[in-house]
């Protein structure tokens, strides 16, 4: 007998009463099988033993013994699971459909594992192709042909059945669908390998990310600890200071006070003095006796103090000036050497962000000498036969940094010992390359200059003049692009020069050199690029 018909139906394992799976199956003696609540709640309220089934009349209520084979076949059954949402059901189960675990292709049927059963044992059917189990199995046939799509047309990049090649799809080219399936299947794992690095990626970019804003905590908490230091000892010098300067006017004014007070004794002391003498003369000018009068007068005459008072006076203090050069004493001996260890230590830290800077001779105006290395560059009256390319100034002797910055910091060093004229600093790729332009930074430039020998200016809008003194014989470049800044330092006497604050980049940045005219030697030294000696200021 065939498999097929071994296989138990479903409906064996329901309840003819309450139409589910049986609970505690018994049988009657007329040989049918109900739950065993069902049967017995439906004699109760019929009031009589009646098969429900057959209809025979039990005349005593029959003994109900539990059916063990069907038990254990409902036991068998409930160990697979009912399809749970989302999941392919039974196409075969009534009542509660069960789990499907494969999708027959031919038959176009998704089966659980009971229903399988004749697809694994029947030999004609073992030959049909089974898959896991899929929904919408009427998908993967061809809507026109109504054959099981088993081809690739790779011209028209779709799934085709047999017929579709002779019929729709003539002269086309054709792969089974498992080699294209193969093909797709190494793709799919390159890009799944692709999205893993990208992934990998982000996540070290996350890690950096996160890194960074530690090291800016870092270095917040480290500012703010070097600022409380420093405010802190500036506070107290000018607490000490101004404790000197009250002590100062005081110990003045204490002076003056005690000049005063000795001047007022001796004041006094004159006054009782001649009250004295006043009562002793107008006694004596009351005395009628001529002889007493005139041998006293000569004695009274003669005891008068003497001293002029008329140019005795008591000076006040002079304190004009005291509290300028209060002042002026603090800042030479507190804040002087204070603010140049802070640049000092500024400079360091910008040094950090050091780069190698080349010039770039496709931008070199022709009447400019670049090294061979290209470290230096100087102006010369003799024009250089060059292509005038989109890059080159053609106008102006300029040249630009060959590397250019479009985020982060950097920083570089130029010598400009020896020159009497110069500009230093960075410009926009963008810039006006082949006409007059002025250095400012709605024109894309961001510069200081020396020009006469002795007018040093920061070009903003409007242009700031600079006080330096001695000339910078190093200037050093530091740009922090997501900042928005650019400072420029003297590196010999570890001081800012300038800083342009608030700046908005949009385009690449270049490092910009001009060393102006020869004029006639005597602003021919070259401006050269310096590696960066961190110890070089301190040690000036």
């Amino acid at each position: 007998m065939s498999a097929a018909n071994n296989l138990r139906s479903e409906d064996q394992f329901l309840c003819s009463i309450c139409l589910d799976v049986f609970t505690d199956p018994v049988s009657t003696p007329c040989g049918h099988n109900f739950c065993k609540t069902c049967i017995s709640q439906h004699w109760d309220l019929n009031q009589s033993c009646q098969c429900p089934m057959c209809k025979e009349t039990f005349y005593t209520r029959p003994k109900l013994r539990v059916n063990t084979f069907i038990s254990e076949m409902v036991a068998h059954s409930s160990e697979q699971q009912a399809a749970k949402p989302g999941e392919v059901p039974c196409d075969v189960c009534t009542g509660t459909r069960l789990k499907a675990l494969k999708s027959c292709l031919v038959c176009q049927t998704s089966y659980c594992q009971t229903h399988l059963e004749p697809h694994l044992t029947v030999k004609r059917l073992k030959r049909h192709q089974l898959i896991d189990a899929v929904e919408n199995l009427e998908s993967r046939m061809c809507t026109k042909h109504d054959k099981l799509l088993e081809l690739f047309c790779k011209t028209d990049q779709t799934c085709v059945c047999m017929l579709c090649p002779v019929l729709d799809h003539k002269n086309h080219e054709f792969v089974p669908l498992r080699e294209e399936y193969e093909g797709k299947k190494a793709e799919l794992e390159k890009t799944e390998a692709e999205i893993q690095q990208m992934i990998q990626k982000r996540r070290l970019k996350i890690q950096e990310i996160t890194e960074s804003v530690k090291m800016s905590k870092d270095a917040a908490d480290r500012q703010k600890a070097e600022g409380v230091q420093v405010f802190t000892a500036l506070m107290e010098s000018v607490e000490r200071r101004l404790k000197e300067l009250m002590k100062e006017i005081e110990d003045k004014q204490e002076t003056t006070e005690k000049q005063a007070e000795g001047l007022i004794k001796d004041l006094e002391q004159e006054i009782s003095e001649l009250m004295e003498r006043s009562s002793e003369v107008e006694q004596l000018s009351r005395s009628e006796d001529h002889l007493h009068l005139l041998q006293s007068f000569s004695s009274l005459k003669a005891a008068l103090p003497t001293k002029d008072w008329t140019e005795v006076r008591v000076h006040p203090p002079s304190y004009e000036g005291t509290v300028g050069r209060a002042v002026a004493q603090l800042e030479e001996t507190v804040w002087k050497p204070t603010k140049k260890k802070l640049f000092e230590a500024e400079l360091k830290r910008v040094q950090q962000h050091e780069v190698d800077v080349t010039l770039d001779p496709d931008t070199a105006n022709p009447y400019l000498i670049l090294s061979n290395d290209r470290k230096q560059v100087y102006h010369s009256y003799v024009w250089k036969n060059r292509p005038d390319n989109p890059e080159r100034f053609s106008y102006y002797g300029m040249v630009l940094g060959e590397q250019s910055f479009s985020s982060g910091r950097f920083y570089f060093e130029v010598q400009v010992k020896g020159k009497t004229e110069w500009a230093l600093g960075v410009a926009t790729e963008s810039i006006n390359r082949k006409g007059k332009v002025t250095l400012s930074p709605r024109n894309g430039f961001w510069t200081v200059w020396l020009r006469n020998g002795n007018k040093h200016e920061a070009n903003a809008s409007p242009p700031v003049r600079l006080c330096l003194h001695p000339r910078p014989e190093k200037v050093g470049v530091f740009v922090d692009y997501e900042e928005g800044l650019v400072s420029f330092y003297d590196v010999g006497a570890a001081a800012l020069i300038y800083s342009f604050t608030g700046c908005s980049f949009t385009h690449k940045l270049h490092p910009y050199f001009c060393p102006y005219m020869n004029q006639g030697g005597k602003n021919s030294a070259p401006l050269i690029i310096c590696p960066v000696n961190q110890t070089e200021s301190i040690n000036d």
